[in-house]
């Protein structure tokens, strides 16, 4: 679909255009054999509330970040190899349209387009790039990704034990397994999720005792490895203090954002992914996942 771009002009000058974008915030992307497929404007369901994010579609990666002057600056770089990547579509619900899940390993959430043509453009030419970097890498699509968070707005009381109602004192916090919202004491506990960090991280009661019996019941199994095994687990006891689940991006100013006029996205090179291949792998990625 990129190839005939790979050593072109224009592609050399449309990644340093999006380095120039982030300037020092960002990384380096000019790496020999990238191309820039597409960008362009999609609504993301942030912990908080929805925000408009910047999006740059390369043939091995997903770039995003927060638009500080609309279509000039951007921040908050965020990196995703297309390897990871999964995508889930959704149905239309309430004020909410044409709207897809975008998964990976270590960070999973919501994204919608504008219109039901462009949700089939980005899913197409995403769905595309993960198939073809598969391909010429030999790789299995990855199974195992992280929990989509509940938005804030969802839950007014713990989804754990259900009683504690969240106020401007008692916050909210999310487990890093399941991605509920929950309490502090019922998030008082920390497990190792190797696919998302290197350290352990914040989960809920339910999945901590969940993930420590699969530990256990490994270990009985396998009692030389019951001593790396189980320091995969890690209590605070109730009073140890855990980082803070902030959503990454979501708390940041926009200033300017908002004001922009709407621009349909722009990829590039993609002669090969028509209108009706479009909404053929949209309809395809529907009946090839299930819903959470």
């Amino acid at each position: 679909m990129v190839d005939r771009l790979v050593n072109s002009e224009a592609n050399t000058r449309r990644i340093a255009a999006v380095e120039s974008c982030f300037g020092s915030s960002g990384v380096p992307l000019a790496i020999p054999g990238r191309v820039l497929v597409g960008e362009g404007v999609l609504t993301k369901m942030c912990r908080k509330r929805p925000k408009s994010r910047q999006f740059f579609l390369f043939n091995d990666i997903l770039v995003y970040g927060n638009i500080v002057i609309g279509k000039k600056k951007y921040n908050k770089q965020h990196i995703m190899p297309l390897e990871e990547v999964s995508l889930e579509s959704l149905e239309d619900n309430g004020q909410y349209h044409n709207g897809w899940l975008i998964r990976t390993t270590t960070k999973s959430f919501v994204v919608y387009a504008a219109t039901i043509t462009e949700k089939q453009e980005w899913m197409a030419h995403i769905n595309k790039c993960v198939e073809d970097l598969l391909r010429k890498s030999g790789k299995k699509p990855v199974e195992k990704h992280a929990a989509v968070w509940v938005p804030d707005a969802e839950a007014t009381v713990c989804m754990h034990c259900k009683k504690t109602q969240f106020t401007m004192i008692v916050r909210r916090h999310h487990c890093r397994n399941c991605g509920a919202v929950v309490c502090g004491p019922c998030s008082s506990k920390k497990f190792l999720l190797p696919q998302q960090s290197s350290k352990p991280l914040r989960v809920c009661t339910a999945c901590y005792e969940r993930l420590s019996k699969v530990v256990k019941d490994e270990s009985s199994k396998t009692p030389m490895a019951s001593n790396s095994q189980l320091s995969n687990v890690s209590s605070t006891g109730g009073t140890g203090k855990l980082a803070d689940s902030s959503g990454d991006d979501d708390s940041d100013d926009e200033s300017g954002a908002g004001a922009e006029m709407h621009d349909e996205p722009r990829f590039y090179g993609d002669n090969t992914i028509s209108a009706d291949d479009s909404a053929t792998s949209v309809s395809a990625l529907n009946s090839s996942h299930t819903p959470n």
